[in-house]
Formats: C-alpha cells, sequence, structure tokens
C-alpha cells in the first residue's frame, strides 16, 4: 500500500513555465494510487493543455468558473468538499495573491476558499525578484498565518535566465510534505533517534572492512516517523541515499564514531531504533600509509567494537523505548529471543539477511516483529511499510504501557 492510496488529491495547476514539471507529478501520484483532480487556471493552459492532465490523471480537467454543464454548476463548492487534501504547483505570485486576500475570482481560488479546514499546500514558482518582492513575502506570511502549508522553492538557474530562489521544488520534497500532512501524527510527542547503514573499519587509508547493508531500512524508518509527526535525528554510516526531507542528519563512518554520536544523543530521546549494521571487529592497528603487497602480514588482527545496542539496554532510563535489529541468516527466532532478554530491548526486529527479496541492498523486506508478549510475522512489503508496521507496533505497545 501507498500513502497517497485511495486520497482525493485536488491539484491546482497555475500559470508559470513550470507548469510543465507537475504533469510528472500527477502521473506519480495516480501510479501511487491516489485519486487526482486537476484544477487549472486559464493561465496555466497557455502553458499546458487540459488534455495533457486529464490524461495523466484519467480524470476531468476543471478550468472554467461558470461551466456550461449543469453537473459542474457548484464544482467551486463540491470539488474542495470532496478532496483530502488541496495542492497548488506551481503557485505564482498573482495567484498567492489572490488566496491572501480572498479573492474567488476563477474556479481555482474559489474552490480554496469554499474548503475552509482543508489543509492546503502551495509551491511557489516565479522570477526570484518577484519572489523576494515584499507584497509577495508578505502574502506568504499571511496564508501561513492562515494554515496553509508553504513548500520553500529551490534556488537556481531560472527559465527567464536569472539565477536565487523561485525554482519549482522537487517532487521529492512535496511528496514527503504531502504525505506528512495526510498522516496520523501518532510519533509527535516523541523524538526518535535511528541508526542506519554500515560503519567502515580502516585498515589503512585505502582500505577498511564494512559490510552490505544499504541503509534503506533505517532510511526508511526515519522517513515515516517524520511522517507521523516524530522529531527525528538519523546517525547514519557511509551510504549512497538522499537524507530524509526534515531529519536531523548525523554522519559517521567508523563504529567508535557511531558508539559516541549515539551516546550523546541517548538522554534527550524516547525512542532508540537500532537499523545499522555496526561492524562487530575492527582492525587492531590502522596503517598510517597504503599497506603494500610485498611484505604484509598474511593475516590481519582483529578486536571487538563496542556493542552499541548492548549498551543502551543497560543505560535505558524509565520510560525510554528501545528497538534492536536482528539480521540472521538461521535460527531466527531463537536467535531473536536472546537478543530481545540479553540486551534489554523492548521489540526486536527479526529479518533473513538470506532471503532473495529480504537480503541487503533491495527495496523489500519481511520480518518478524518480537517483544514480550510474542511474535508477529509482516508479509513482504516496501522498506516503506514494513518500516510503517514497525511504527504501528511500536506505538500500541507505548499506548498499552
Amino acid at each position: 500500500m501507498s500513502g497517497f492510496q485511495g486520497k482525493k488529491i485536488l491539484f491546482g495547476v497555475t500559470g508559470s513555465i513550470a507548469a510543465f514539471k507537475t504533469a510528472g507529478w500527477v502521473h506519480s501520484l495516480t501510479k501511487e494510487d491516489a485519486m487526482v483532480t486537476v484544477v487549472m487556471t486559464k493561465a496555466a493552459t497557455r502553458f499546458v493543455t487540459d488534455l495533457t492532465f486529464s490524461a495523466l490523471s484519467g480524470n476531468q480537467v476543471h478550468v472554467e468558473m461558470f461551466a456550461t454543464d449543469p453537473k459542474q454548476a457548484m464544482a467551486h463548492i463540491t470539488l474542495s468538499a470532496d478532496a483530502d487534501i488541496i495542492l497548488i504547483a506551481p503557485a505564482t505570485a498573482h495567484t498567492i495573491a489572490r488566496l491572501a486576500h480572498g479573492f474567488a475570482d476563477d474556479l481555482l481560488s474559489a474552490s480554496v476558499l469554499a474548503a475552509p479546514g482543508k489543509q492546503v499546500v502551495l509551491c511557489p514558482a516565479m522570477n526570484s525578484n518577484m519572489y523576494a518582492h515584499r507584497a509577495t513575502q508578505d502574502n506568504l506570511n499571511r496564508l501561513r498565518e492562515y494554515g496553509y502549508v508553504i513548500v520553500e522553492p529551490d534556488s537556481g538557474k531560472l527559465a527567464c535566465g536569472d539565477e536565487g530562489p523561485g525554482r519549482l521544488p522537487e517532487w521529492g520534497r512535496v511528496r514527503e510534505r504531502l504525505l506528512y500532512c495526510l498522516n496520523r501524527h501518532d510519533l509527535q510527542e516523541h523524538h526518535v533517534l535511528i541508526t542506519a547503514g554500515p560503519t567502515r573499519e580502516d585498515i589503512d587509508p585505502a582500505r577498511y572492512l564494512s559490510n552490505r547493508s544499504s541503509g534503506k531500512m533505517g532510511y526508511a524508518l526515519a522517513r515515516t516517523a517524520r511522517r507521523r509527526g516524530a522529531n527525528v535525528t538519523l546517525v547514519t554510516g557511509p551510504v549512497a541515499l538522499e537524507p530524509p526531507e526534515g531529519v536531523e542528519v548525523v554522519p559517521v563512518l567508523s563504529a567508535r564514531e557511531m558508539f559516541d554520536a549515539v551516546m550523546q544523543l541517548r538522554d534527550k530521546v524516547s525512542v532508540i531504533v537500532k537499523a545499522a549494521a555496526v561492524a562487530d571487529f575492527r582492525p587492531a592497528k590502522c596503517g598510517d600509509q597504503k599497506i603494500k603487497k610485498a611484505g604484509a602480514a598474511d593475516h590481519i588482527d582483529l578486536v571487538l567494537n563496542q556493542d552499541i545496542l548492548a549498551e543502551l539496554g543497560k543505560s535505558k532510563t524509565a520510560g525510554q523505548f528501545l528497538v534492536g535489529f536482528a539480521a540472521e541468516s538461521e535460527n531466527h527466532l531463537q536467535e531473536g529471543t536472546r537478543k530481545l532478554k540479553e540486551k534489554n530491548l523492548d521489540l526486536i526486529v527479526i529479518n533473513d539477511i538470506a532471503g532473495e527479496n529480504t537480503g541487503f541492498d533491495v527495496d523489500t523486506n519481511q520480518v518478524t516483529l518480537l517483544d514480550k508478549d510474542g511474535s508477529t510475522s509482516v508479509p513482504l512489503l516496501s522498506k516503506e511499510e514494513t518500516a510503517d508496521r514497525i511504527w504501528d507496533r511500536i506505538v500500541e505497545i507505548l499506548q498499552k504501557d
């Protein structure tokens, strides 16, 4: 399931050259099973045709305030009344001014005005000077006071040739803001600490020991926790992933760096999820120079790293919730039960790293959730869906306790 599945989104498109980008957004939303209805201003139809958005959304596109079809006579009321959320992208300076001052002289502005209490997400896109003008900034501030969500524009080269703020924000950032607005905020009272990714243990300046972790599960946990209202801090080893929107990211390399970062943060958080694949061992010595083949030793002496999860279990404060991960290739429940007790965990997530679709560096996972009340098997899902199932169980236990 997608976070957009079954959600009704009223998508307003206004007269900006950036309008062509939002055609891809509509396509992405429909692929995630959202029900998208597009309302275009007349100026927007000068840049992209209504037929384009109709084909991509699978629904009629609305432009005229006074439609000849009698069924559409009250469209300015019914369109927004039926929506779960309203997204306006690109939002021009003119549309922003209309909304800020309560004008209802076209179908889009009238639909928004007729929907008090509906969440409205605006994505401004315009020339940098227009965006920076005091009138535009005053209008945006007024809309914030009204409760509108403003996704700040990106900076860069604009279609007019100028450089600066005013570019339509990237879809990934807007997508996260929409999911945040649509989600239940059952983690709003919590500061969550999540660890993710592998660690690297240096052998010399050119080589290191590591593991196959991609960090995808930990990053999915961070994104979904943020969508559910949590204040999220992510301590992450080296990965090839974009930082999650709205999440504080603390980058580290080695197990010792991760240990230090987690210990500095542990007393500030209420929930800790240790999803990182931390190296159990490191080389006893790290060479100052690259080790040459000639004359090199035929073995590397290893020493144990500190067990971050065990240390967190020993020092867990009253009311703090601790989650561990067990990546196992055999005896899954036995190993999970042992770690749950030995490390004083409230919940452990066990996954089979030997599975074709559940191991390292894949986008799906199949886990077992184990706590003091027993185990729950989660079916094969995307890592984001798996993360939400994990948060569901955490919230269930927190509310029970």
